[in-house]
């Protein structure tokens, strides 16, 4: 790029006066460009309101706890100290490790389908429990995943694909991950928007995203579901 603008800049019969303004013409041009090329699409800032009360921002949204019975899907992890569900990620490992939520009075005795290494014994089901917000708390026996029908959520975007342009929307992800962290169990992009699963939401985890990034940008799922 400067050796064009060399070239153009030093042709015969330019006079001195000429060539200086051409030069410094071309000098603007360049740091202009120079400054197009090194921005990227992460340079703005994070589409964040400012005008949210603190306590309404998104790190502070602390949803209810159902009142009732909820199910939940995913892995039983039992390491002999501890049982959780996992309904996240699962880390690629034998036997599998996550980080699930606490769950009470689980037992092994009629249940099928599970597997042991060690002291680990994991296996994957539809489970029945309360949620206090923290730990779970088994209150059926639980059903092996293979035999369970999953029921589709309802899809809260109508089956309309969203318009928010692609950096805005990793702009968006990104800040929801590095403000949620591990509450956040998964947070991606999809048809033209953001989506957040978390292990419950009564609502207040979707008023704050839209609050801060506007409607119809990013939407909020539960992992639980009430079923009473």
């Amino acid at each position: 790029m400067r050796e064009t603008i060399r070239r153009r800049v030093t042709l015969p019969g330019m006079s001195t006066t000429q060539r200086r303004l051409i030069l410094a013409v071309a000098s603007v041009v360049g740091v202009l460009v120079l400054s197009a090329c090194t921005t990227g699409p992460g340079s703005s800032a994070i589409p964040t309101s400012t005008t949210v009360p603190s306590d309404q921002r998104l790190e502070n949204a602390h949803p209810e706890p159902p009142e009732g019975r909820v199910i939940g899907v995913g892995t039983v992890l039992d390491d002999s100290d501890d049982v959780a569900l996992c309904m996240g990620a699962i880390m690629e490992s034998y036997p599998p490790q996550c980080n699930g939520v606490p769950l009470d009075d689980w037992t092994w005795e009629g249940v099928d389908g599970s597997e042991s290494s060690g002291d680990i014994t994991w296996g994957a089901y539809a489970v029945y429990a309360t949620y206090d917000g923290e730990r779970l708390t088994r209150t059926d026996p639980p059903i092996m995943l293979a035999l369970f029908d999953t029921v589709a959520p309802e899809d809260p975007t109508g089956g309309v694909e969203g318009s928010t342009p692609d950096d805005e929307l990793t702009r968006v992800r990104d800040d929801i991950s590095a403000r949620l962290g591990a509450d956040a169990l998964s947070v991606g992009t999809e048809r033209g928007y953001v989506w957040v699963q978390v292990v419950w939401d009564d609502g207040t985890l979707q008023d704050a995203v839209d609050a801060e990034y506007g409607e119809d940008v990013a939407f909020v799922t539960s992992a639980l579901r009430e079923i009473d």
